[in-house]
């Protein structure tokens, strides 16, 4: 047996004084992960994925993991920042990281396989519940937490793990890969290999890789011959699915790559003839991304997913995500309802970005009474009283510095920067729990520091 629970484990020496393994136990309680541990609600968590999760058939192996494991697995992947097989090589060494998944593992029998991450992800990643997993860690860190009247809000992006696309790049990676489709179908059916411009566009392209900066009319003239090569290749396709009656079976992955290469065709078509294409694809990997055009200085587009996010007391929570583009400043009405339903307070405090200070947002927190950080359209008048203009300050700088600041902290420290995923399932579980780690380390921070402030007053 590869795995033990800890609670399965008992004590088989005499003598306590060798007891190596109480040792480490009492240091984990003591160490970094021991007390974000205390902060995580493991059981409930799984209970909740568990339970929109069919039910598994009883016989089969017996899983590795406890849920509980599985999902401080999850919490430990953006915690190390590091890869699927060099998270399971740490965890085999490391005993209060199998202590912080709840398992044992044999030294002479380590964890080999490190796809086991991965699986339990995308088993996983369809069941995610953000709103209930959020309700349940809400639930957990509301003792902890001050100020639960007033919230922050903004939106951000979260990059996803992706060469900077290019219109002769996308179309390229859709010609190479018909193209091997092509070839191995042809090969596997008996047919005979399509005569194309392939290696004639494939040695072009070449020349026009290796040049330092092209002109606009050599990008042109090779944009136009890749988009007649796909449009070729696709047509030889369909004859060969023709030919052979449609005994041609593609994988689930195959399938979508090559309805994302037709849909790349249609919409290069209409961008090369200067039309307007929304949604644009930008990966025939990963369809779901499209461009969002942030409006930076330093980084006018991002690729992945948006997120507008709610922050009480310095902890985030998703109010909305999307891999589209939308404008956060029609949400502000509905971050005070989700902040309700997740606290059960009424908001009177609000810091968000300029952006949401719309005529729509201005009248609902007028009429709610509810205190913002918008700066006042017209003079302010005589009787305005002084406490509400610094209130007003204090919660533009909070949202200015607390919320932009953990925006940086989960994208720098948490393994949020670019999202390596496969699927959009899977991008948003890490997503999840990405946040929530930070979330957890804030709050284990907070927790050894009110410990040292009270030491020193007594």
């Amino acid at each position: 047996m590869k795995l033990q629970k800890i609670s399965e484990i008992t004590a088989t020496l005499p003598f306590t004084e060798f007891d190596f393994l109480q040792k480490y136990r009492e240091g984990f309680k003591l160490s970094e992960l021991g007390r974000i541990r205390e902060q995580l609600p493991l059981k409930e968590m799984s209970e909740e994925i568990r339970r929109h999760m069919p039910r598994r058939n009883p016989q089969g192996n017996k899983p590795m993991f406890p849920p509980e494991g599985e999902i401080a697995l999850m919490f430990l992947k953006p915690y190390t920042g590091l890869s699927d097989d060099g998270l399971v090589e740490m965890l085999n060494g490391s005993l209060y990281m199998q202590m912080f998944c709840g398992v044992l593992i044999d030294p002479a029998n380590p964890i080999r396989n490190g796809k086991i991450v991965s699986a339990i992800r995308n088993r996983m990643a369809p069941y995610l519940d953000i709103k209930g997993m959020q309700k349940i860690l809400y639930g957990k860190w509301s003792p902890y937490m001050a100020d639960k009247d007033m919230f922050l809000t903004d939106a951000t992006c979260y990059e996803s793990h992706l060469r900077y696309p290019t219109d002769i790049k996308l179309l390229w990676e859709c010609c190479g890969w018909m193209y091997a489709l092509l070839k191995e179908k042809s090969r596997l059916m008996g047919e005979r290999m399509p005569r194309t411009k392939y290696h004639d566009v494939d040695k072009a392209r070449l020349v026009y890789a290796k040049q330092r900066k092209p002109r606009k009319s050599e990008t042109v003239k090779l944009q136009r011959r890749l988009l007649h090569l796909l449009e070729k290749l696709l047509k030889e396709w369909d004859r060969l699915n023709k030919v052979t009656g449609g005994l041609i079976l593609l994988n689930a992955g195959q399938n979508r790559r090559l309805m994302a290469c037709r849909q790349v065709l249609d919409q290069q078509r209409r961008h090369f003839r200067r039309e307007e294409v929304k949604h644009r694809i930008v990966s025939i990997d990963r369809p779901y991304i499209h461009p969002i055009l942030r409006g930076k200085e330093n980084k006018r587009v991002e690729f992945g997913a948006k997120v507008n996010c709610i922050q009480i007391n310095g902890i985030s929570f998703i109010e909305h995500h999307s891999f589209d583009a939308f404008n956060e400043g029609v949400r502000l009405n509905a971050c005070i309802e989700y902040h309700k339903e997740l606290t059960g307070l009424d908001a009177k405090r609000v810091g968000a970005d300029s952006i949401y200070a719309t005529n729509n947002n201005r009248r609902h927190c007028t009429e709610n009474n509810i205190t913002t950080c918008f700066v006042r359209k017209g003079p302010v008048p005589k009787d305005e009283q002084a406490d509400v203009r610094t209130a007003r300050r204090i919660i533009g700088n909070l949202r200015a510095t607390v919320m932009e600041g953990s925006f940086g902290n989960q994208k720098e420290h948490y393994g949020l920067a670019r999202i390596a995923a496969r699927n959009r399932n899977s991008e948003t579980l890490q997503l999840f729990f990405g946040i929530h780690m930070a979330n957890a380390a804030t709050l284990a921070a907070r927790h050894i520091a009110d410990k040292i402030r009270k030491k020193k007053t007594a």
